[in-house]
């Protein structure tokens, strides 16, 4: 079988613990590479330790060069992941015996599965459980759009696993005591097993393609060679899932591991012609990753799809500068990055996460993943009065480096609003602010927009008056005022008679009854009223537009307080998004937080999950993502819009009235 030339990249994914970071380390020790060894505050881990950021490590085995990317887990930073999938030949998912993995993996199925994205699965340290590979598969495969076949079995020795065996060279393999894989007999006890599953491997390919087929209803066994391109074939094509045994921790299974991966993954040949890419033209690359790092600017981690690039190379109409291979927090300067490569570029600043940048300019790819809306945020200010210049440059950095964070402005405070995907995610976000962009903040409590409107309809008579050297100031307005149904807004109209107030002053009374609307007499803007100009007097010298301006808000302000103001919080709709055993979970905590449930019902995309629609008043949501997460397995989320305000009363209203400043009141 001829294999390929050009490097190849594999994204190792997975569900949050699974042990992805120890099979990358100990895929580099099989392979003879270094360790990653990621310093303090890399986004990287070792052992036990989360990872919260991508990394990258390259490799040989059997002279073939080989990339590797190490993706969170983590819901919170789930999109790094994402965005290595994008482009890569092939997925590595990493999975346990855990009982709720299935579920946890069903978003990472359906993502790869709708992007056809050639993906193996490797199940981590079945020896630690006992756990049985066919009650793991069946729930597996029950999120899982593509067959999952197994490619190996497991060699136990009671409820210890010492060996894996391959079903298509019908061979056992197992470890010396230093790690090492070793060939090892396979002992007549298993060897129904192995036929059986070996047949039923048989009979997976066989059902999609008939040339294999006729051979097995002639008996015929195919030699391995065949089943080698037949394998290969159909994960190229993502028909099926290859399942492969092992245990990261002690080295178990890992070569077999990577011939499968040598025999099976596409080259980027294939993974251009899969992704649209033509093979013909100057160089392009694509960026999956951005760092800003201090005295060193924009540097991005990106896959060559065409051409070499080197140092002083232009692309995107910007001079590279440095050409790095990355080994997790180590970058080594090399001459060339060729096509199938994973490279750090510097300066590529034309360039954003997932353009493809050719020589003169880069382009926008259309179905890159879209950033998920901000399940969290938080409010935040420079520490240093001298840095607010520096803060909205330092907020699109870094979310130039993630994009799955968001920057809003609060319309009422102008206070600048940091979102994502969670408090470890945005915990995460405010240290780079601190360290990285030298930007430290400091949070505020996240601003809840209420609202006030009134119950009774009244008329009002206000008289501003001011007489000093010169012209005086005079405008004399009577308003009447009326409440208008749940988000009707504001409507002013003028029903003066006979030139009471001459027609150029209206204008200047709307503006200044939208000023009196600003902040009414419970601390908020008011909302939902009709207010109508129905007469008033003037005076042919000392009246003005400011003058009539200033009746006006006097108007409003002594109007407001006697038609039985009321509070209204801004209610959101919530779409909330859980495995099926914590629906009833979730449902109680929609509930505890004066929530009102409308619906729940199957989520189509992802089996064995469910989505509960529910009304959640805005000021409920703070510390909901952690509560939500908590009672499911970690796994919840939520999508969340605007979509009324209600009436607030009782000592709910009372708490949020007496917190607000006296001025304001």
């Amino acid at each position: 079988m001829k294999h390929p030339t050009s490097p190849r990249v594999v994204a190792l994914v997975g569900p949050q613990g699974v042990g992805k970071t120890t099979l990358l380390e100990s895929l580099l020790r099989v392979t003879g590479a270094s360790p990653l060894r990621a310093p303090q505050g890399n986004g990287t881990a070792s052992g036990r330790t989360m990872t919260v950021e991508l990394a990258a490590a390259t490799t040989e085995f059997l002279d073939e060069r080989w990339t590797f990317i190490d993706c969170p887990g983590a819901p919170e930073f789930s999109q790094e992941a994402r965005h290595a999938l994008m482009i890569c030949d092939a997925a590595l998912v990493v999975c346990d015996a855990g009982p709720e993995r299935a579920a946890a993996l069903a978003p990472l199925f359906h993502f790869l599965d709708t992007r056809q994205i050639p993906h193996l699965l490797f199940l981590n340290a079945l020896d630690e459980s006992g756990a049985s590979v066919r009650a793991l598969l069946e729930s597996l495969q029950a999120v899982s759009a593509r067959p999952l076949v197994l490619r190996e079995i497991p060699l136990r020795e009671g409820e210890r696993m010492v060996g894996v065996v391959d079903l298509v060279s019908e061979r056992a393999w197992g470890t010396t005591a230093e790690h090492e894989a070793a060939l090892i007999p396979l002992p007549e006890s298993h060897r129904p097993l192995e036929e059986a599953a070996r047949r039923q491997m048989l009979e997976r390919l066989a059902d999609q393609d008939d040339s294999l087929l006729e051979q097995l209803i002639e008996d015929v066994v195919p030699p391995p060679g065949v089943l080698y391109e037949q394998l290969a074939r159909a994960l190229r094509e993502d028909r099926l899932v290859p399942v492969f045994i092992g245990s990261a921790e002690r080295g178990l299974g890992l070569l077999r591991l990577l011939k499968g991966l040598r025999h099976e993954v596409p080259a980027v040949e294939e993974t251009r012609t899969r992704l649209g890419i033509s093979a013909s033209g100057g160089v392009m690359v694509q960026p999956f990753k951005i760092w800003y790092l201090p005295h060193v600017g924009k540097q991005s981690l990106a896959r060559i799809w065409r051409g070499t690039v080197a140092d002083g190379s232009t692309l995107g109409g910007s001079r590279v500068s440095g050409v790095l291979q990355p080994h997790g927090a180590r970058h080594t300067p090399i001459s060339v990055a060729s096509v199938g490569e994973v490279a750090i570029l510097g300066r590529v600043d034309a360039a954003h996460t997932g353009d493809r940048a050719e020589l003169d300019g880069a382009r926008r790819v259309t179905d890159w993943p879209a950033a998920p809306p901000p399940v969290h945020q938080v409010a935040i200010s420079a520490e240093k009065r001298s840095d607010d210049v520096k803060l909205p440059g330092a907020l699109a950095r870094l979310v130039e480096e993630d994009p799955s964070l968001s920057v809003d402005q609060d319309p009422d405070t102008q206070r600048l609003l940091l979102g994502g995907q969670g408090e470890l995610h945005l915990r995460e976000a405010l240290e780079r602010l601190g360290t990285r962009m030298r930007v430290p903040v400091v949070e505020h409590p996240l601003p809840i927009p209420y609202r006030e409107t009134i119950r009774q309809h009244g008329s009002h008579h206000a008289r501003y008056k001011r007489q000093s050297g010169g012209h005086g100031q005079f405008g004399d307005v009577v308003v009447d005022v009326r409440p208008l149904p749940r988000g009707q807004g504001f409507a002013f109209h003028s029903a003066v008679v006979g030139g009471a107030v001459p027609r150029q002053y209206i204008p200047a009374v709307e503006e200044g009854v939208l000023e009196g609307l600003r902040r009414g007499p419970l601390g908020f803007s008011v909302v939902d009223v009709a207010v109508t100009l129905t007469g008033g007097t003037y005076h042919s010298v000392d009246s003005s537009d400011q003058a009539f301006r200033t009746a006006a808000r006097l108007a409003m302000a002594e109007a407001l307080p006697r038609l039985e103001p009321v509070l209204l919080e801004p209610i959101l709709r919530v779409e909330i998004h859980v495995p099926r055993e914590a629906t009833a979970r979730a449902q109680r905590l929609v509930t505890g937080r004066r929530g009102q449930l409308l619906s729940f019902e199957a989520n189509l995309e992802l089996p064995g999950w469910e989505i509960i629609t529910a009304y959640l008043p805005q000021a409920e949501l703070k510390g909901f993502i952690v509560e939500l997460r908590s009672s499911s397995a970690g796994l919840g989320y939520y999508v969340a819009r605007h979509d009324h305000y209600a009436e607030l009363m009782g000592r709910h209203a009372e708490r949020v009235v007496s917190h607000q400043p006296m001025a304001a009141r």
